[in-house]
């Protein structure tokens, strides 16, 4: 990846709906070459998908809750069903897992309290868990989409 590719990301990250025409203009080069170039990211996997950002606070989703989740199990079907349970469960939007002492760390968006109650009861029938604890974000510090294009 050299810099051209580097500047091509930047500006993606930063607003995906550029037209070919504004994003050749900011990398400096001709739409050609520009689009050659998204082309290969895109089919080197390096671009994944170009996405809409949703403010979640705009669709009544401004409670942001971590879950610590550790398990006693750790087999193939434990997984699986976890992995059903994550998939069938939209309010959860990024699973982790960790070392340590806790086995995932979930991000879930939910509208209050009650809708996590909601959403772990969904996720307590569906997987088993040796302890399940929750913190709910006060504030959003930082939120970024976009990645650090110096180790590229």
């Amino acid at each position: 990846m050299d810099r051209l590719d580097k500047k091509i990301l930047y500006w993606l990250q930063r607003d995906a709906a550029l037209s070919l025409a504004e994003l050749a203009e900011k990398v400096g080069l001709s739409t050609t070459p520009c689009w050659r170039r998204v082309q290969q990211l895109e089919k080197a996997g390096v671009i994944e998908r170009r996405v809409a950002l949703v403010n979640p606070e705009k669709i009544n989703l401004g409670v942001t809750v971590f879950v610590r989740l550790r398990t006693n199990r750790h087999d193939a079907a434990w997984l699986a069903d976890f992995a059903k349970a994550i998939d069938s469960i939209p309010e959860i939007v990024e699973v982790f897992r960790l070392t340590g002492d806790i086995d995932y760390l979930l991000r879930i968006l939910v509208p209050d309290i009650s809708g996590y109650d909601r959403v772990y009861k969904r996720l307590i029938e569906k997987a088993s868990f040796a302890d399940v604890s929750a913190n709910f974000s006060m504030e959003c510090v930082k939120r970024t989409t976009a990645l650090p294009l110096d180790y590229a």
